[in-house]
């Protein structure tokens, strides 16, 4: 029991020391150039430190949510997944990596990660239904809730790209020949679109059976459109979009044997390559607008939750996506396939954004950086002003009316503060007691 104890106060200690130091942001550029050199033992070394450092921010920013959702069952389940990984992660910072044999066992370690981590967002999503039911979600509440809910998905996001890449780089995670990782030098964008569309259609039929079809045009004409990116996660953004406009069609035009078509048009720059997908599903109110990036906000009915599973047991995890062929999840209801998807696209510098015509239908506009050197990581880092997020009371508006362009969170004024004193040097040196 004693040297559990310490063993535990130790833990604290090290991940306290790891989140004052910064993550180290990778551009798409960088994460191709390791992929070509393909040095196992810098990836060991660099990963043993980055993905401690990931960890332990997020798991700081933890205990600065509500003590309502941090005693749900579930939120406690994933801490215990993300405790476990960063000591997994941790019993390696004085391996040998010239030694063959802790390669190997690192990789086992990072694919025992992976597998723990499958159903985070599935886990957390019932944490903050468990809270809900128990408890109720205020806007005090709900603001601080889905501002957590970005920063932890996206470092999610970040964490299982590092991991992803490293097993399919020296791993058993299987892989495109074509790819260098999980990164495609010539990513195919008509074939991610094709890919995407095929996924929704086939759920769409299935619920309604019937989908409308697709129309793809090309700004410059015929030309295939390539570049430098990650196929997974244009898939799955462009997953969700289609599904979402596919719904909208058909529920909009129930009385039509002939549903007016998608239409896709693709668009490379010099700085952003565009991918805008139109429908006449009957668009949404502009006061709903904002409301579609929210968890938990969705236009469909939320399917019962019984308790006796994860209310979102059948949701499509990208890493499901890209290893079953093709999702088998639900059609809609639980308001996470938007704001996920938005994540996975300002993840490397783009953006997901929405334009409505209440009563014709819907734009949905996905922007990724054509520069691999500019397309580079956006992570959460934990400071100080992410405590006070947490701590800021609901804004009292100053204006006559309650608009979405009128509402904001409240800004600070801080003094400046010296931060904490760290040497370059990140490496961590704990000794026994």
């Amino acid at each position: 029991m004693m040297k559990l104890r310490k063993w535990n106060v130790r833990n604290l200690f090290v991940r306290q020391l790891h989140s004052k130091y910064k993550p180290v942001p990778l551009s798409m550029q960088q994460y191709l150039e390791f992929g070509q050199k393909k040095c196992e033992k810098k990836s060991f070394q660099f990963l043993n430190d980055e993905i401690s450092i990931r960890l332990a921010h997020i798991m700081r920013e933890f205990e600065d949510l509500p003590k309502e959702l941090l005693t749900m069952k579930s939120v406690k389940l994933v801490r215990s997944w993300y405790d476990l990984s960063f000591k997994d992660v941790q019993s390696f910072t004085s391996r040998d990596p010239d030694d063959g044999k802790v390669l190997e066992e690192f990789s086992a370690a990072i694919q025992n990660i992976l597998s723990r981590h499958s159903y985070v967002v599935e886990t957390m999503a019932q944490g903050v239904i468990e809270m809900e039911n128990t408890y109720g979600i205020n806007d005090k509440l709900n603001e601080r809730i889905q501002y957590f809910l970005d920063r932890f998905y996206m470092n999610r996001i970040s964490i299982r790209m590092l991991l992803t890449q490293h097993a399919a780089l020296f791993g058993n995670m299987a892989n495109h020949p074509r790819r260098i990782g999980h990164i495609d030098p010539n990513c195919d964008v008509i074939e991610c679109v094709t890919n995407a569309f095929k996924a929704a259609r086939q759920i769409c039929e299935h619920y309604h059976m019937q989908a409308p079809d697709l129309e793809i045009i090309t700004a410059d004409g015929s030309h295939i459109i390539n570049f430098v990116y990650v196929p997974g996660h244009i898939e799955h953004v462009l997953f969700e979009i289609f599904k979402n406009a596919m719904r909208a069609v058909v529920e909009y035009h129930t009385e039509k044997i002939d549903l007016p078509k998608l239409q896709i048009i693709v668009s490379k720059g010099k700085s952003d390559l565009t991918i805008k997908l139109s429908d006449q599903g009957g668009g949404v109110p502009y006061q709903d607008k904002e409301k579609l990036f929210q968890y938990m906000y969705s236009t469909a009915d939320r399917p019962q939750y019984t308790g006796q599973e994860s209310p979102l047991a059948m949701y499509v995890d990208i890493d499901r996506f890209a290893h079953n062929n093709g999702p088998t999840g639900l059609m809609a209801g639980y308001g996470y396939g938007l704001p996920l998807s938005r994540l996975y696209a300002r993840y490397f510098q783009g953006d997901l954004v929405v334009n409505s015509m209440e009563g014709y239908g819907t734009d949905v506009y996905l922007y990724l950086k054509v520069n691999s050197s500019e397309a580079s990581e956006c992570l959460p880092i934990y400071n100080t002003t992410t405590s006070r997020m947490y701590e800021a009371e609901k804004v009292v508006s100053d204006w006559s009316s309650n608009t979405n362009w009128s509402q904001s969170m409240r800004t600070y004024s801080t003094l400046i503060r010296k931060p904490p004193s760290i040497s370059e040097d990140r490496t961590v040196t704990v000794k026994n007691s």
